[in-house]
């Protein structure tokens, strides 16, 4: 018999399970945007529409179910969601806008494919689902004694994550902006890993994880992980051929001295 709570059950395992094929498939392929964008994968956008569209779910599926939860009025719940809809406003209207006004012309190339953006649509709604679920209905706090504790923790590992994601953002946004194609970015984290935007966003997502403390956000860390450390490792990999000698050896891919 259907209801929410099978459905939101198999969601969550979903959530759990596609994480090692993703995994296991990015290690031999990535996804084709950005530095690694190729022809083969039928027709494109322009990545800032691209990101704005793929990413949306996060913010209205999450507003559509919010007030339908079982906790929707209590502030705890009002706290504890709003660390993520933070994130995804940057990262679904914030971060398109700039990629759009810093690119050269303020017209950005076609150059995203659909299919691509397509699957992030359908892992973004399923992904909204069970941590706007999780949080606004199937959430205890009346007896949570340790919420505070979890949420204040959380918290510093979250916003630490998203500070490095931002700023991470903004240098290779800015040397977009420069024209005059691929550049090395310097400075900050980028003198240990090539790719500091992942590992911030890695960490805001294990930040959130240990915040709610639920399956919902440990699988949606996991996942994270399983999907950018490979992409990580193909950058790094790009930009040791395009530089050559010239590319600083000593950064890792993703985490600092070890990957």
């Amino acid at each position: 018999m259907f209801s929410d709570q099978n459905l939101y059950h198999y969601s969550l395992l979903s959530l759990f399970l596609i994480g090692p094929p993703t995994f296991l498939a990015c290690q031999f392929l990535t996804a084709p945007y950005g530095k690694h964008r190729r022809s083969g994968w039928g027709p494109t956008i322009s990545p800032p529409l691209a990101w704005f569209l793929m990413e949306s779910p996060t913010l209205w599926l999450t507003l559509i179910l919010f007030p339908f939860g079982k906790n929707h009025n209590n502030p705890l719940s009002l706290i504890l969601i709003s660390p993520y809809l933070f994130h995804y406003t940057n990262r679904t209207i914030i971060y398109p806008l700039k990629l759009y006004f810093n690119s050269k012309g303020g017209a950005p190339a076609n150059g995203f494919p659909v299919s691509i953006a397509f699957l992030a649509f359908v892992f973004n709604l399923l992904n909204a689902y069970v941590q706007a679920r999780w949080v606004s209905h199937y959430a205890e706090y009346d007896f949570d004694e340790w919420f505070w504790v979890r949420f204040a923790g959380g918290m510093v590992v979250f916003a630490g994550g998203m500070a490095v994601n931002v700023w991470a953002d903004k240098v290779l946004v800015g040397l977009k902006s420069e024209g005059d194609g691929y550049k090395i970015p310097r400075g900050g984290l980028f003198e240990y890993v090539s790719c500091p935007n992942y590992l911030g966003e890695i960490v805001e997502w294990l930040g959130w994880a240990l915040m709610t403390g639920s399956w919902a956000g440990f699988g949606f860390f996991l996942y994270t992980f399983a999907n950018l450390v490979p992409r990580a490792r193909f950058n790094h990999e790009w930009y040791l051929k395009k530089f050559g000698e010239d590319y600083p050896r000593k950064r890792k891919a993703v985490i600092p001295f070890l990957y």
